[in-house]
């Protein structure tokens, strides 16, 4: 079994210099989540890098909350798009090496067949 860590909101919003309500406002967007444990409003430790890069592109940047969904949309396509890139790669070595093996295949017929 995995152990899950949690900050609470109030942690981070003191640690980054952030207030609540931003928070509020990237998971009314759809762009975090938060959970609720005990009362607490905890934010999952696995989401912590993806809420500083949203800290710097609105805080450091002034990238507005929708610039932020676009950003984070075309980033996720990129990457979907690297993983495909990545599969059709695979694909044509395999082709090639299928190509390769039936180019040789045939070269050692040819030359069984003229001895």
């Amino acid at each position: 079994m995995q152990t899950e860590y949690y900050i609470t909101i109030d942690d981070f919003c003191a640690n980054y210099n952030v207030e609540p309500s931003f928070i509020n406002s990237l998971q009314e967007n759809g762009l975090i989540e938060i959970e609720r444990i005990n009362e607490s409003r905890l934010i999952n430790a696995e989401q912590l890098r993806e809420l500083e890069k949203i800290v710097s592109l609105f805080y450091d940047l002034d990238i507005n909350l929708e610039g932020i969904e676009t950003i984070n949309h075309l980033l996720e396509r990129i990457k979907e798009m690297h993983t495909e890139i990545i599969a059709l790669r695979n694909r044509l070595r395999l082709y090639e090496a299928d190509e390769k093996f039936i180019h040789n295949l045939n070269k050692t017929r040819k030359d069984e067949n003229s001895h």
